[in-house]
């Protein structure tokens, strides 16, 4: 399969990772200096503890639910929510319950700011 086919294919986003026991499984859809799509699967308990990241990150989650801290703030998110994290800014991510969720990360550009 060419790489056009690969990117102009319809996919159900939900099913392209499988939850795993006791692991975060993940499967990056598209991966350029700007940014990435990734989409994951976290089991229960599972957990990324405090980092940064110099792009704007934005999840969306699929299924289940998971506690997303920004700058020492807990957001509880659900099926169908959404957070927006802004680069260089201190965020972790535990799995309340296990669930699935969309990664679009996109590099920052302060000078248009």
């Amino acid at each position: 399969m060419s790489e056009q086919d690969r990117l102009t294919q319809v996919l159900k986003i939900i099913d392209l990772v499988d939850y795993q026991d006791d692991a975060i499984v993940s499967r990056t859809l598209v991966k350029q200096k700007a940014g990435s799509v990734t989409v994951f699967a976290f089991d229960k308990g599972q957990e990324l503890s405090a980092h940064t990241v110099p792009f704007d990150a934005w999840v969306h989650l699929l299924d289940g639910s998971g506690r997303f801290t920004v700058d020492d703030q807990p957001h509880q998110l659900g099926t169908g929510d959404s957070l927006l994290m802004p680069a260089d800014h201190p965020h972790s991510v535990k799995a309340t319950d296990r669930f699935k969720m969309v990664l679009s990360m996109v590099k920052s550009d302060p000078s248009e700011s």
